[in-house]
């Protein structure tokens, strides 16, 4: 790893303080902007159907750049890069029935959380009306959910926070189910909490056994457009309600399948490889 051409940084609570101070200063700017446009011209860009998607690649951007020269070049003295390789076509065909198994199971869990009560009812009431924002226009949302959030958040979750802990010594494992916990906490909501810490222990895995970013950028994209195709057209995000069958079900088949290509992917990349 010394003679390695990606940085050995590592991960503390520090550098979650320059993530988010990134994340903040790069969408405070995109007020700004706005602001000074609604000065000059007399009209708000927020109501525009590409603000928040400016809004969000701002903050990101600006939280990697951040990372990037605050923490890992002044202690690596080399540049954020990552491993973007990508692998030979057996790895796909593991990982992608991986990936839908847990997804599998992810709804099914998901479904057991409530959604009407006192405190359920309202939050669940208020999360539907802001994801109901994001999916008013299409291409907004195939472009943010599907390329966007896949390259930036796998950037953070699994390139910067997973590895930043496994660079620091924590255990695979614990590294994995942190950079998860952590993905599913910055949700926001109790429903995508528990699809994100299920679904990013699969890309933390991924991403640990082959090394390459690519991978679970790729089955992060897969899991979001399968989302978007489902709101889309059955207008939920159910896979029991778009296949007609019983949420027992889609558990039974996503343990079958995630048991069978975990077990057969484990098997493929039982020896830990060193990234170069």
């Amino acid at each position: 790893m010394e003679n390695s051409r990606y940085p050995k940084f590592t991960f503390t609570w520090i550098g979650g303080v320059v993530l988010l101070a990134g994340l903040f200063l790069g969408t405070l700017s995109v007020s700004f902007i706005n602001t000074f446009w609604m000065l000059v011209f007399k009209e708000s860009l927020q109501y525009k159907e590409w603000f928040l998607m400016l809004t969000n690649a701002a903050g990101f951007l600006a939280a990697i750049a951040f990372f990037d020269f605050f923490i890992v070049r002044p202690s690596t003295k080399k540049k954020l890069n990552f491993n973007f390789s990508p692998t030979n076509f057996s790895t796909y065909l593991l990982i992608f029935p991986l990936m839908l198994g847990m997804m599998f199971i992810a709804e099914f869990i998901t479904s057991q959380i409530p959604i009407t009560g006192p405190f359920f009812g309202k939050y669940y009431e208020f999360f539907s009306k802001l994801m109901s924002q994001l999916t008013d226009d299409k291409a907004v949302m195939i472009i943010m959910t599907v390329i966007m959030a896949p390259i930036f958040e796998e950037i953070i979750f699994r390139g910067i926070i997973q590895k930043g802990l496994m660079n620091k010594g924590v255990k695979p494992w614990k590294a994995i189910l942190y950079a998860s916990i952590i993905f599913g906490l910055v949700h926001g909501n109790p429903w995508q909490f528990v699809g994100a810490v299920l679904l990013g222990s699969v890309l933390g895995l991924v991403y640990f056994k082959t090394k390459s970013l690519l991978l679970p950028m790729l089955l992060h994209g897969f899991n979001n457009l399968c989302s978007s195709l489902l709101i889309t057209y059955t207008k939920s995000e159910s896979f029991s309600e778009a296949f007609k069958v019983s949420e027992w079900v889609i558990l039974a088949v996503g343990i079958v399948l995630f048991s069978l290509f975990y077990y057969l992917f484990m098997k493929k990349y039982k020896v830990h490889y060193s990234e170069i």
